[in-house]
Protein backbone atom coordinates (compact mmCIF):
# COMPACT_ATOMS: atom_id res chain seq x y z
CA UNK A 1 0.00 0.00 0.00
CA UNK A 2 1.46 3.34 -1.07
CA UNK A 3 0.72 6.06 1.46
CA UNK A 4 0.66 9.71 0.48
CA UNK A 5 0.36 12.82 2.59
CA UNK A 6 -2.02 15.11 0.75
CA UNK A 7 -4.80 17.67 1.10
CA UNK A 8 -8.41 16.70 1.67
CA UNK A 9 -10.92 19.43 0.79
CA UNK A 10 -13.42 20.41 3.45
CA UNK A 11 -15.61 23.46 3.96
CA UNK A 12 -18.46 24.72 1.89
CA UNK A 13 -18.81 26.09 -1.60
CA UNK A 14 -16.33 28.94 -2.29
CA UNK A 15 -14.92 28.57 1.26
CA UNK A 16 -12.33 25.78 1.05
CA UNK A 17 -10.57 24.43 4.11
CA UNK A 18 -8.12 21.57 3.83
CA UNK A 19 -7.09 18.73 6.11
CA UNK A 20 -3.59 17.37 5.68
CA UNK A 21 -4.00 13.60 5.82
CA UNK A 22 -2.08 10.38 5.34
CA UNK A 23 -4.10 8.35 2.86
CA UNK A 24 -3.76 5.35 0.55
CA UNK A 25 -2.76 6.75 -2.85
CA UNK A 26 -5.54 4.77 -4.56
CA UNK A 27 -8.31 6.47 -2.56
CA UNK A 28 -10.37 9.42 -3.78
CA UNK A 29 -9.37 12.94 -2.79
CA UNK A 30 -12.04 13.05 -0.07
CA UNK A 31 -12.05 9.30 0.70
CA UNK A 32 -11.39 7.61 4.02
CA UNK A 33 -7.98 8.53 5.39
CA UNK A 34 -5.58 6.71 7.69
CA UNK A 35 -4.45 9.61 9.88
CA UNK A 36 -5.00 13.37 10.17
CA UNK A 37 -1.68 15.21 10.18
CA UNK A 38 -2.92 18.81 10.29
CA UNK A 39 -5.01 21.44 8.55
CA UNK A 40 -4.53 24.35 6.12
CA UNK A 41 -6.80 27.36 5.62
CA UNK A 42 -5.73 29.56 2.70
CA UNK A 43 -8.75 31.90 2.95
CA UNK A 44 -7.58 33.79 6.04
CA UNK A 45 -4.74 36.30 5.76
CA UNK A 46 -2.06 35.15 6.52
CA UNK A 47 -2.79 31.52 5.63
CA UNK A 48 -3.33 29.31 8.68
CA UNK A 49 -1.21 26.15 8.71
CA UNK A 50 -1.25 23.74 11.65
CA UNK A 51 0.77 20.56 11.28
CA UNK A 52 1.38 17.94 13.97
CA UNK A 53 5.13 17.63 13.54
CA UNK A 54 5.32 14.30 15.35
CA UNK A 55 2.72 12.64 13.09
CA UNK A 56 4.21 14.18 9.92
CA UNK A 57 7.68 12.87 10.80
CA UNK A 58 6.20 9.47 11.67
CA UNK A 59 4.58 9.12 8.25
CA UNK A 60 7.62 10.45 6.41
CA UNK A 61 9.78 7.88 8.20
CA UNK A 62 7.32 5.15 7.20
CA UNK A 63 7.82 6.12 3.55
CA UNK A 64 4.76 8.30 2.91
CA UNK A 65 5.23 10.62 -0.05
CA UNK A 66 3.91 14.18 0.34
CA UNK A 67 2.11 15.90 -2.54
CA UNK A 68 3.77 19.00 -3.99
CA UNK A 69 1.55 21.38 -2.03
CA UNK A 70 1.96 19.49 1.24
CA UNK A 71 5.72 19.30 0.69
CA UNK A 72 5.87 23.10 0.39
CA UNK A 73 3.76 23.47 3.56
CA UNK A 74 6.01 21.03 5.42
CA UNK A 75 9.14 22.83 4.26
CA UNK A 76 7.72 26.20 5.38
CA UNK A 77 7.26 24.66 8.84
CA UNK A 78 10.82 23.23 8.80
CA UNK A 79 9.62 19.63 8.99
CA UNK A 80 11.29 18.57 5.73
CA UNK A 81 14.61 20.02 6.95
CA UNK A 82 14.31 18.13 10.23
CA UNK A 83 13.38 14.91 8.41
CA UNK A 84 16.39 15.22 6.09
CA UNK A 85 18.72 15.70 9.06
CA UNK A 86 17.18 12.69 10.81
CA UNK A 87 17.68 10.62 7.64
CA UNK A 88 21.36 11.63 7.60
CA UNK A 89 21.66 10.42 11.23
CA UNK A 90 22.49 13.80 12.79
CA UNK A 91 22.57 13.88 16.59
CA UNK A 92 19.61 15.41 18.46
CA UNK A 93 21.79 18.32 19.65
CA UNK A 94 22.89 19.08 16.09
CA UNK A 95 19.28 18.92 14.84
CA UNK A 96 18.10 21.27 17.60
CA UNK A 97 20.94 23.70 16.85
CA UNK A 98 20.18 23.73 13.12
CA UNK A 99 16.44 24.18 13.75
CA UNK A 100 17.14 27.20 15.97
CA UNK A 101 19.26 28.73 13.21
CA UNK A 102 16.48 28.01 10.70
CA UNK A 103 13.84 29.65 12.93
CA UNK A 104 16.01 32.77 13.31
CA UNK A 105 16.45 33.01 9.54
CA UNK A 106 12.69 32.58 9.05
CA UNK A 107 11.82 35.37 11.52
CA UNK A 108 14.35 37.69 9.83
CA UNK A 109 12.86 36.87 6.41
CA UNK A 110 9.33 37.60 7.65
CA UNK A 111 10.44 40.93 9.16
CA UNK A 112 12.15 41.86 5.89
CA UNK A 113 9.02 41.02 3.90
CA UNK A 114 6.84 43.07 6.24
CA UNK A 115 9.20 46.05 5.93
CA UNK A 116 9.11 45.77 2.13
CA UNK A 117 5.31 45.62 2.16
CA UNK A 118 5.12 48.74 4.32
CA UNK A 119 7.59 50.54 2.03
CA UNK A 120 5.60 49.60 -1.08
CA UNK A 121 2.38 50.79 0.53
CA UNK A 122 3.97 54.11 1.42
CA UNK A 123 5.26 54.51 -2.15
CA UNK A 124 1.81 53.80 -3.55
CA UNK A 125 0.22 56.31 -1.18
CA UNK A 126 2.77 58.98 -2.08
CA UNK A 127 2.22 58.32 -5.80
CA UNK A 128 -1.54 58.67 -5.33
CA UNK A 129 -1.16 61.89 -3.35
CA UNK A 130 1.15 63.31 -6.06
CA UNK A 131 -1.41 62.46 -8.75
CA UNK A 132 -4.22 64.13 -6.82
CA UNK A 133 -2.02 67.17 -6.20
CA UNK A 134 -1.21 67.41 -9.94
CA UNK A 135 -4.89 67.19 -10.91
CA UNK A 136 -5.73 69.89 -8.36
CA UNK A 137 -3.00 72.16 -9.79
CA UNK A 138 -4.29 71.57 -13.33
CA UNK A 139 -7.84 72.35 -12.25
CA UNK A 140 -6.72 75.62 -10.65
CA UNK A 141 -4.78 76.60 -13.79
CA UNK A 142 -7.84 76.04 -15.95
CA UNK A 143 -9.91 78.34 -13.75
Amino acid sequence: MAVRIRLMRMGRKKKPFYRIVAIDSRKKRDGAYIDKVGHYNAIVEPAEVMINEERALYWLQKGAIPSDTVKSLLSRQGIILKFDMMKKKFSEEKIDEEMKKWHLLQTERVKRQEAQAIQQKQQQESAISEETHETEVEAEEEN
